[in-house]
């Protein structure tokens, strides 16, 4: 498996020495068949009086931090060092009843991603669905495959990016209205067409691996579930399908359970002065 080199610092300054709530962070990438983590540290300033790490219900790592005293700066260093080899997925892959949709999911599937199936209701005119149904052929069945990847590449070209850096994600349903968004806004936008079509969709949040050496970004995707290969990864943001790019951090039904870094400090809202984030990954 090609090796992979990943270091996300994030620093947080005060204009005055504050003290720090409790701090929790999702940094390392999950352990699976195609994603190995050799090695994986992570550097506190100030250092925090207690840290521990925690699996959630969804079986992301979860780092806790308590901290004693006060400061005009917290940085969070994570440098860590994984194996990766991107699963190869296919049409082909699919179960022979999954292969065209509409298809129906097992009572067992069913039941066992019922969170990845339920829609969130903030769409009572269902305008996501509508607007996802457009895509399917009148009356006909059409690949499962196919309309995945169309629905992917039409958020990529029919929507403006815009990064953004304010917390919180708007709605998907104003994401649609809106026509402009960032990746966790276009990534909740294809979960919530995904399950208006009847599938079972969640949310991926990680780093995106650029081209060029030394560079990268934090990202969120879609996954959805299909039948054979089971969840197969879809990028709004830049149209894509699989992981060739992607480094899986966290999986979730929604966004709140996969933030990479969120937590207090005790003073004025005016005491903060912005947030500052760098990845930078090195292959060898």
């Amino acid at each position: 498996m090609p090796t992979l080199t990943i270091r996300h610092l994030t620093t947080y300054r005060y204009v005055r020495p504050v003290a720090f709530g409790e701090h929790r962070m999702m940094l390392r990438p999950r352990d699976t068949d195609d994603q190995r983590v050799i090695e994986a540290n992570i550097e506190i300033r100030p250092q925090p009086a207690g840290l521990r790490f925690v699996l959630d219900d969804f079986g992301n790592q979860v780092g806790i931090a308590h901290f004693s005293g006060a400061a005009q700066e917290l940085c969070v260093n994570s440098i860590v060092c994984l194996e990766q080899s991107p699963p190869q997925v296919a049409a082909h892959d699919l179960e022979a009843h999954a292969a065209s949709f509409p298809f129906d999911y097992s009572p067992r599937e069913s039941a066992d991603l019922a969170l990845c199936l339920e829609r969130d209701g903030t769409d009572p005119e269902d305008e996501i669905g509508h607007w996802a149904r457009q895509l399917l052929p009148p009356g006909e069945s059409t690949d499962t495959f196919d309309l995945l990847c169309r629905l992917s590449r039409v958020i990529h070209c029919t929507f403006r990016h815009r990064r953004r850096e304010a917390k919180g994600v708007p709605w998907p349903v104003e994401t649609l209205r809106l026509g402009h968004g960032s990746c966790r806004d276009f990534a909740l936008l294809m979960i919530d067409a995904a399950r208006a079509l009847g599938f079972a969709a969640r949310f991926a949040s990680g780093y995106l691996i650029l081209s060029s050496d030394e560079h990268g970004s934090t990202h969120a995707w879609a996954q959805v579930y299909l039948p054979g290969p089971g969840w197969a990864d879809f990028d709004p943001a830049s149209g894509n399908f699989g992981r060739a790019k992607l480094v899986v951090v966290a999986v979730a039904p929604d966004t709140q359970h996969t933030l990479p870094l969120h937590g207090t400090f005790i003073g004025l809202a005016s005491d903060s002065v912005g947030m500052d984030v760098k990845v930078i990954t090195r292959a060898s």
